[in-house]
């Protein structure tokens, strides 16, 4: 017996209404019941909660809930005055504590969150230096703590038999001709039909079926329907294809850790066009065999619809998808399918290593280098990669990275004895590698004796593939039409009022756009804001928009489908996109990298790569890798099909050591170097990295609080780290808020963890306008 101390204002009157508790007559009594009454508890549990606290509280749980708590459900709990959600972390039978409260109301009839993955949650706020709750909601989609129910619709029923309701009709059809209506669908109908459809079938509205449910001739019951990404698209039914011997000793790695049931990771470096896709999906199959399950995860997978249509023509229904341009509903929807077995192949973007797969066997990771599996923005600053590692890990499943150009963290573990490294070095269908040029775009410039957006010999390219029915793709980073707005006068750029960034001109709107806050300024300024001089302003840079309006000026037969991030606004739109391009409906694709991986047309024989020394000048020691990843997967895309492919690299740096080896496709020379390089100056993989970053309001303040932190840090670190010099990042304001950042650098497997940080942090109180986010292992020490 505990006796429990309610304050009846707190959980009582408004934020009851607001949660809509449907709280027991028991619960209700011990609410109104006086202070400090003993209250007998079935058990009691730990709950985390969503926001604000970061260590667990203990609650008691009242004998009528006691069958509905478990580990993982969600529940809500009197805190301060107001009721809080939050995770049960834990269910105990006795007490910590004299006296305790009770939990409010059980949220979720089933747990949310599997055991092994609140192991891999609480991996997570240890090796990423994260509050657990932050943990928590990165794992669990915004539709399932925002209570999003299933979808609910109206099924109607015939309540007597096909015989007796024609009579009816017979009956009605002179005095109530809209009842008729309704009966004459309803004798069409096998057994039943959805409300809506009903009436659209009918013509009518909802009286004539009400009346009719009244006398005892319909029926209507409520059906759940899930609200599925994959309806009304349609697929080809495929079967697997033979492999080569590369492609099957590459599959065998991974079959042999099935069928042992162990934990091991298969690096697959293979060409582009080399087959990895197909030894995806015969590994999966061989887990689902063995009744397991698998997670693929694809970078941006709405960008790539041609993925979801290979593996679903294999799979058919057993196939969730998960990524962030799905609806809350069509979320909620198939994260319960995953929870309840119902799809054991869950397809998706970062976030979809978190689903909760049963019995997980196989974890796949495409194109494993891609930037966008890390998250920079909030904590945790996780790479998805590395957690499907450890998951896969801790439930003992396999893993298969696979990459044309592996990032160099990868490659160095394959080469250390940590993964196995398989290799396809040839594309499966006999097509030849694509033809490479680069081409020296000053010289081409001086022959036009001026600006040239197009070299001659991609112009002559892209003519002779229009006249052979062939397509092309034009690669450029840099989405809008001019980069920037400059003052002849005074050479003052334009920028947001809010970032340090120049405004981007979007002819198609007619206005500057800022690309970190979304800030517009419509219509563009006729005079100079910094020296007021008039007509003085001129356009700088390319981008996408007038890449595609100076080609279809050029060429005006040919069509031409611009995808960025200003052309896929809209849902489907990604798709749609791809489809017609796939079609034969365009000539040339011109868009940014979201149209450099995954994507598969063998009608494509020419690609131009626009402008690829832009990223060289980053300040960043992963630039070359960055671009050289880059050009090798745009190039790609060329030639994958029967036809040999070409591509041409346009740049102002043609002797660069980076665009020659992407040029050669010499992936293993420059892994060789730049590890040299990296192994010269300690960087990763040689050496651990964490950036520490501040954002506030007020500069002075932001910048103080960062240069204490470090300080306290100076002490408290090994001998062996090195503490970088507070800066600010490389977009030194974003929306109104001042970056500042400092790096720590240590031996493989230092961390901040085990209690440096929080050690600091206890003596450095955080200003209130001044927030502080760590990134392990981050992907650019410059923005």
């Amino acid at each position: 017996m505990l006796s429990i101390d309610w304050d009846v204002r707190c959980v009582m009157g408004s934020d009851l209404i607001k949660h809509g508790l449907e709280l027991s007559t028991a619960l209700l009594f011990t609410m109104l019941a006086e202070p400090k009454k003993p209250i007998t508890f079935a058990c009691y549990v730990d709950v985390l909660l969503d926001s604000a606290i970061h260590k667990s509280l203990e609650y008691g749980v009242l004998p009528e809930m006691a069958d509905r708590v478990r580990k993982g459900c969600r529940v809500m709990v009197p805190v301060r005055g107001s009721l809080r959600s939050g995770y049960i972390l834990d269910v105990k039978q006795d007490s910590t504590f004299p006296s305790v409260k009770a939990i409010a109301d059980v949220l979720s009839t089933e747990p949310l969150l599997t055991s092994e993955l609140f192991d891999v949650a609480l991996w997570m706020a240890d090796y990423y230096c994260s509050p657990l709750s932050h943990v928590l909601k990165v794992m669990l989609p915004s539709s399932l703590r925002e209570k999003v129910r299933a979808k609910e619709q109206q099924y109607v029923m015939r309540a007597k038999t096909r015989d007796e309701m024609a009579d009816i009709c017979r009956s009605l059809r002179a005095r109530s001709p809209k009842q008729v209506d309704v009966l004459d669908v309803m004798l069409k109908v096998r057994k039943g039909i959805l409300l809506t459809e009903l009436l659209e079938q009918a013509g009518t509205s909802r009286a004539p079926v009400d009346s009719l449910v009244k006398k005892g001739l319909l029926l209507i019951d409520i059906v759940r329907t899930d609200r599925s990404p994959f309806q009304n698209e349609e697929y080809f039914r495929t079967k697997p294809k033979t492999l080569s011997g590369e492609q099957a000793a590459s599959l065998k790695a991974t079959t042999d850790l099935l069928n042992a049931g162990r934990f091991g990771v298969n690096l697959l470096y293979g060409v582009t066009g080399s087959g990895k896709t197909e030894i995806y999906l015969q590994a999966i199959d061989y887990a689902l065999c063995q009744g397991k399950g698998a997670i693929m995860l694809v970078p941006e997978i709405s960008l790539t619809p041609q993925t979801m249509e290979r593996f679903r023509s294999r799979f058919d229904n057993k196939i969730a998808i998960l990524h962030h341009r799905l609806s809350h509903g069509e979320r909620h929807d198939e994260w319960h399918r995953i929870l309840r077995g119902d799809a054991s192949i869950v397809i998706g973007a970062r976030s979809a290593i978190f689903s909760p797969v049963k019995n997980l066997g196989v974890v796949v990771v495409d194109e494993e280098h891609e930037s966008s599996y890390k998250q920079n923005d909030s904590a945790p600053c996780y790479h998805a990669r590395d957690v499907a590692v450890m998951r896969a890990k801790l439930e003992g499943a396999a893993v298969i990275l696979g990459s044309a150009t592996p990032s160099l963290e990868s490659f160095h573990n394959s080469q250390s004895g940590k993964y196995h490294l398989s290799r396809l070095s040839t594309r499966p269908d006999a097509s030849k590698m694509p033809t490479v040029r680069i081409v020296d775009m000053r010289l081409e410039r001086e022959k036009a004796g001026g600006y040239a957006l197009f070299s001659q010999g991609l112009l002559e390219g892209i003519k002779a593939r229009h006249g052979r029915g062939e397509q092309c793709i034009l690669f450029l980073n840099r989405r809008g039409y001019h980069t920037s707005m400059l003052c002849g006068s005074c050479e003052h750029v334009v920028e947001c009022p809010r970032c340090d960034v120049a405004l981007t001109f979007h002819k198609n709107d007619q206005q500057l756009s800022c690309h970190l806050c979304g800030h517009t300024l419509c219509p563009p300024p006729a005079t100079c804001p910094e020296c007021g001089a008039p007509d003085t302003l001129k356009y700088r840079g390319v981008g996408t928009q007038q890449v595609e309006k100076a080609l279809y000026a050029m060429m005006p037969g040919v069509r031409i489908i611009r995808m960025d991030a200003d052309s896929t606004r809209h849902k489907g739109s990604h798709q749609q996109l791809l489809r017609d391009f796939g079609s034969g409906k365009a000539d040339v694709l011109v868009g940014t990298q979201m149209i450099a991986k995954g994507l598969h047309f063998p009608q494509v024989t020419l690609v131009g790569i626009l402008n690829s020394d832009a990223a060289l000048n980053i300040p960043d020691f992963r630039a070359s890798e960055t671009v050289f990843q880059l050009i090798t997967q745009v190039s790609g895309r060329s030639g994958r099909g029967d036809a040999h492919g070409e591509v041409i690299i346009q740049t102002m740096l043609p002797d660069n050591r980076t665009l020659e080896l992407a040029a050669e496709a010499d992936t293993d020379t420059f892994f060789e170097e730049e590890l040299n390089v990296r192994e010269a100056f300690n960087y990763p993989p040689y050496q651990q990295m964490v950036k520490v970053v501040f954002t506030g309001t007020d500069s002075s303040e932001t910048v103080r609080t960062a240069e204490e932190l470090r300080k306290l840090l100076i002490f408290a670190l090994p001998q062996d780290c090195e503490l970088h010099p507070t800066l600010p990042c490389g977009y030194a304001r974003v929306k109104d808020r001042f970056r500042f950042q400092f790096v720590v650098q240590g031996p493989r497997g230092f961390h901040l963890r085990g209690g440096v940080l929080e050690t600091a942090l206890k003596k450095l109180r955080l200003p209130r306008n001044v927030r502080m986010l760590v990134d392990v292992n981050p992907l650019s020490t410059y923005f």
